[in-house]
């Protein structure tokens, strides 16, 4: 059976032609040689029969004869030979697009599979942040402000956090931005009295009109845990849990961005040789690479699609394939132009049909 799905991979199209043609060739050549010997023939016939005077004319005849079938032989050879290279270029030029499309496609379809992954995972999050702000602990902790309220909510938020491990920490702001509850205060001590007046997630949730309504920001490293790389969402708490209530803080919450992005970009489905000869990325909208499978490059580096990239696509650059897909949203969550994009780089000779 793995024989059999080795034989119908795209790449074996190529290796295929390249076989042809060797074949071809080295067959056109054995016809020229033997024909070549046959002229031979012919040659010393003729001298024998001039040699044999009168009584060889007759083997003249047939030798002159046979000179003449082994020219037409050679003119059919060479044309051949001319046709045959041709159509073998053309055919591998028409396999090697076909790969290059099948490669790029399965690329872009790939791609499209782990920002889609990403999009599930993170919509998730935009419904816990706007749940557990209507907490009732959470409402009072920053309506009915005091240190009781605060210990009450802090133990609240490390139930929560017990349960959901894909959560650095959780925040609850009162109005004015000063942190007043966390879910790991002895783990990261330096939230305590912090203030994120100046963070765009805290004003931009304040200014929300409705519980229904959220804050996500990109990807950053959060100095107050420690450097780390979150996803902030972020929702307004309002007066009496209500969603049309007025705001009277704002809840963050963390998500603990490396090991989850890490999981979805280890775990597309490449076979192991191809992995080894790809990179598979999480992209933001600027083309900053949020996560990829070489650990490389994290918020740092910048990877440039090109500017008329489509919502899905693929193209080929130095001796490699890139297929790339834009985020498509999951349920209310329209997210942030991101893209998920593999870079692959074009197997040796035959290493992709061994591969499989």
């Amino acid at each position: 059976m793995a024989e059999a799905e080795g034989s119908l991979v795209p790449e074996r199209i190529l290796e295929l032609s390249e076989r042809l043609s060797k074949v071809a060739g080295a067959k056109i050549g054995e016809i020229s040689m033997i024909n070549r010997e046959a002229k031979m023939l012919a040659i010393n016939a003729l001298i024998t029969a001039a040699r044999a005077g009168e009584a060889g004319k007759a083997f003249a005849i047939v030798a002159e004869e046979f000179k003449r079938i082994a020219s037409e032989i050679d003119d059919v050879a060479i044309g051949m030979e001319t046709q045959v290279r041709a159509d073998l270029r053309e055919l591998s030029a028409v396999g090697a697009a076909i790969l290059s499309h099948l490669r790029g496609q399965r690329l872009a379809d790939l791609a499209l599979n782990a920002i889609e992954i990403i999009d599930r995972n993170l919509y998730e999050r935009t419904c816990d942040v706007r749940w557990w702000a209507t907490d009732s602990a959470v409402v009072d902790c920053v309506a009915q402000p005091g240190p009781e309220a605060s210990r009450h909510a802090s133990s609240r938020l490390k139930v929560i956090l017990d349960a959901y491990t894909v959560y650095l920490d959780l925040w609850i702001c009162d109005a004015r931005g000063r942190v007043v509850a966390t879910g790991r205060p002895e783990k990261y001590a330096a939230t305590r009295d912090l203030s994120v007046a100046a963070a765009p997630w805290f004003q931009q949730a304040m200014r929300t009109a409705s519980g229904d309504e959220f804050v996500a920001c990109d990807v950053a490293r959060e100095a107050a845990l420690g450097g780390a790389p979150v996803a902030t969402y972020a929702t307004a708490i309002r007066e009496g849990g209500q969603a049309t209530g007025r705001p009277v803080g704002v809840l963050g919450v963390h998500f603990d961005w490396r090991p989850q992005a890490q999981a979805v970009v280890d775990g597309v489905r490449l076979t192991g040789e191809e992995a080894a000869r790809s990179r598979i990325m999480l992209l933001d909208h600027k083309g900053r690479v949020l996560a990829s499978s070489d650990r490389k490059g994290e918020l740092e580096e910048v990877f440039h699609l090109p500017g008329d990239a489509v919502s899905m696509g693929s193209y080929a650059i130095d001796g490699a394939t890139v297929g790339y897909a834009l985020t498509p949203g999951y349920e209310t969550y329209r997210g942030l132009g991101w893209y998920g994009c593999i870079l692959q780089r074009e197997a040796a000779a035959g290493e992709g049909v061994r591969a499989a």
